[in-house]
C-alpha cells in the first residue's frame, strides 16, 4: 500500500491507456507513492490486442499525454518504438533552453485528452470502485476491470 505525500492518503493509482472512445485499452493499479512517468511504460507494454490471424497489435500509432510525461526517457522510449508524441512541454522539466528544433504539439489533437478524464470520472462514479473496500491490489484490479467490462457494454451494445 502505498503513501502519496501530496494528497496526504494511503492509497493507489490507476494507469489507464484508452482510446478515442474512452474505452480502457490496458489498466495497471499501483501504490499512490509512485511517480505518474514510471508508469507509462508499463502501461504500454500492456496494451495487447489479439487478432484472429498473425501477431497481436501491441504499439500505438500515436500518444497524447500530460506534460508530466515529459521526459526523456519516453521520448526515446516512443521515438525506438515508432510511436509519434503529442506530450506538451513541462517547463519544470527544462532547466535550460533546449538548442535545435522545439518540440511540436498538436493542439486539435491534445484537446482530446480530456476523453481520459471523462474515463476516470465514469470510473469514480461506480459506486464499488470510488470507496475501493479491496485491500489487495489484485481484486481491486479485479473490480475495476468488470466496471470496464460494464462500460464497454453499454458503448458497444
Amino acid at each position: 500500500m502505498g503513501y502519496d505525500g501530496h494528497k496526504k492518503v494511503k492509497g493507489i493509482k490507476l494507469s489507464v491507456l484508452v482510446d478515442l472512445q474512452g474505452l480502457p485499452l490496458s489498466i495497471i493499479v499501483v501504490p499512490a507513492n509512485e511517480n505518474d512517468s514510471t508508469l507509462y511504460i508499463p502501461t504500454l507494454n500492456n496494451f495487447k490486442i489479439k487478432r484472429p490471424v498473425g501477431r497481436p497489435v501491441n504499439r500505438l500509432s500515436k500518444v497524447t499525454a500530460d506534460g508530466m510525461y515529459d521526459t526523456t526517457k519516453i521520448r526515446k522510449y516512443n521515438r525506438k518504438r515508432g510511436i509519434k508524441s503529442n506530450i506538451s512541454v513541462n517547463k519544470r522539466n527544462r532547466k535550460k533552453k533546449k538548442i535545435g528544433r522545439p518540440i511540436k504539439v498538436d493542439q486539435k489533437e491534445y484537446k482530446k485528452k480530456s476523453i481520459v478524464e471523462r474515463f476516470f470520472s465514469w470510473i469514480e462514479s461506480c459506486k464499488k470502485v470510488f470507496p475501493r473496500y479491496e485491500i489487495k491490489e489484485e481484486s481491486y484490479l479485479g473490480v475495476v476491470m468488470v466496471a470496464a467490462i460494464i462500460r464497454l457494454n453499454e458503448v458497444l451494445g
